[in-house]
């Protein structure tokens, strides 16, 4: 490696670890009854409230490279900023871009995949999120490519729908179910036109896995989507409303896998000669299902006959492995990040968190690399996390991890270390208030038991969040500004993320003050780091948070 790092100008940096702390989930909110965050028992971060340089920091938006300041913020795109310093346009703005410029249209895997179908007679079949939540995928990208392929003449299509609920609200689905029939209903109108929905399930039990944690999740959505095996519905709203009859306040998540057909018979099971689509852009949740239509050794799962298909991803979701192999939108390139540089310099640096969100702390913080940049300097540490659902025990594995960073920490080997706490996002997604409550209270104790260690080593400590999640538990109503209620006139359960910013401590940094930062963001943590390791930001970067 060519890069290397400058001496700070002014700062020689602390003699012992820097470490960030990602509290994944945990925002800066209203202060009211649906802010977890504000009702828990946190006396660490009230006192780094009085006692730390503290700020905040956005993390929706045009800030991590959305399209707009509408859209949430995310755990990919909110590592991506940290680890690499700057904002790149990420998957939503990128696939906007490549279909409101045509370009996806004459891409070699859009036209490949239109060519298989109109010389085999299969189907076109697209699978992914079904939301307009713009985390994983957007349904306006769905419909710009149902519509193009009409266009282009490809007589079948078939929709295999995963029903979101958590980066939208919790049980929106029907929404998109209206919206995704009305468009196929328009199409399949035309003479020679048969668009349908084939199958689906909840994102939580069907097909988006991440991180191995939960390989049958994936075996059901392959057995629907690829098999047409499961309970059977006449039509994709019959499917939630009979779903949601059989247990009352299921969220859309949550819901089964399901197939479309009549009495046996599947409305559209992937077949040889068959082209798929993934439409999800983000590619945590996308590489699993990836590897079973791509991979020929393949031992999570009997995917019994797997038929022969051209597929493609909306993106590619992992560049080292070249998963997959083909895709409609070239992901961003991510270069120049701390963990090259640091690597580069031969710095050893540690990077740790549970299963959830090991890959955030890894492959998003190097700017999507799944290996690190040299083995002999960076330790990867995964604590294997529980496959019991979360609100059940909301405290996670954060003191594990905990326990293992201490470990490492006092070995004296690491300059600089990063670990990502999951409880308040993967809890607040789940809806369920009082669980997310204490998933900010056991972040906060771990919090305070890192402390210690680090500035008795001599370091510093930035403390953080990627995103907002469990500081806004209720849904808001827009117009009024007061909680929607469900019409037993509770308040309607929230779980997506939040546009709110996210908190700021910096501990450590002896002598220094923060700096006037215009809009400081989640891109300037990077900086920041490598001021407290005495060196300085690469030419481009986003400034440091301290004068």
């Amino acid at each position: 490696m060519a890069l290397s790092l400058a001496k700070h100008k002014s700062f020689p940096g602390v003699s012992g670890p820097v470490l960030v702390v990602v509290m994944d989930g945990v925002g800066v909110g209203a202060k009211d009854e649906g802010d977890a965050v504000w009702l828990a028992r946190t006396p660490v971060l009230d006192g780094l409230e009085k006692t730390a340089l503290v700020t905040k920091l956005r993390a929706h938006g045009t800030a991590v490279g959305m399209p707009s300041d509408d859209d949430m913020g995310n755990s990919e795109v909110g590592h991506n900023a940290l680890g690499a310093g700057r904002v790149f346009d990420q998957g939503a703005k990128l696939v906007k871009r490549a279909i409101e410029d045509g370009s996806m249209w004459r891409g070699e895997a859009w036209r490949e995949a239109v060519r298989t179908v109109k010389e085999s007679g299969e189907p076109l079949h697209f699978i992914g999120l079904l939301s307009d939540g713009n985390v994983h995928s957007h349904i306006d990208h769905l419909v710009a490519m149902l519509r193009r392929a009409d266009e282009e003449g490809v007589a079948k299509a078939r929709v295999h729908v995963l029903l979101d609920g958590r980066d939208v609200p919790e049980t929106s689905a029907l929404t998109y179910v209206d919206q995704l029939e009305s468009v196929l209903t328009d199409i399949s109108r035309k003479p020679g036109r048969e668009y349908r929905v084939a199958s689906g399930g909840g994102r939580m039990t069907t097909t988006m896995d991440r991180y191995e944690a939960d390989w049958a999740m994936v075996e059901r959505g392959w057995n629907a989507h690829v098999h047409g095996k499961g309970r059977k519905f006449p039509s994709l709203r019959a499917a939630v409303e009979g779903l949601r009859a059989d247990k009352p306040g299921v969220i859309d998540q949550n819901l089964p896998s399901f197939v479309i057909g009549d009495g046996t018979t599947a409305s559209g099971p992937i077949r040889d000669g068959a082209a798929v689509v993934f439409f999800n852009f983000r590619g945590d949740r996308a590489i699993e299902i990836t590897r079973a239509f791509e991979q020929e050794q393949f031992p999570f799962f009997d995917r019994g006959a797997r038929p022969k298909v051209f597929f493609a991803g909306m993106m590619q979701y992992d560049g080292d492995l070249r998963l997959p192999t083909r895709f409609l939108v070239p992901p961003p390139a991510i270069d120049d990040t701390l963990g090259e540089h640091l690597a580069a310099m031969g710095i050893p640096q540690l990077a740790i968190s549970e299963t959830q969100k090991y890959g955030h702390v890894t492959y998003f913080w190097n700017g999507n690399r799944t290996e690190p940049f040299d083995k002999r300097t960076e330790t990867y540490v995964e604590i294997p996390s529980d496959t019991l659902p979360f609100e059940e025990r909301p405290w996670m594995k954060a003191a594990e991890i905990t326990d293992r960073l201490i470990a490492e920490l006092q070995t004296g080997r690491y300059r600089h270390a990063r670990v990502n706490f999951a409880n308040g996002d993967m809890v607040g997604h789940t809806g369920v208030r009082e669980s997310a409550i204490q998933a900010v209270q056991a972040v906060d104790l771990c919090v305070g038991r890192l402390l210690p260690v680090v500035l008795g080593l001599g370091g510093a400590l930035i403390v953080t969040a990627d995103h907002g999640n469990a500081d806004e538990m209720y849904e808001i109503d827009k117009k009024t500004k007061s909680f929607q209620k469900k019409p037993d006139g509770t308040p309607k359960a929230k779980t997506s993320h939040t546009l709110n910013p996210v908190p700021c401590y910096i501990v450590g940094a002896s002598g220094l003050s923060l700096a006037n930062v215009e809009a400081p963001g989640l891109a300037n943590v990077a900086a920041t780091v490598l001021q407290l390791m005495g060196f300085a930001a690469p030419e481009g970067w986003r400034p440091s948070l301290l004068a």
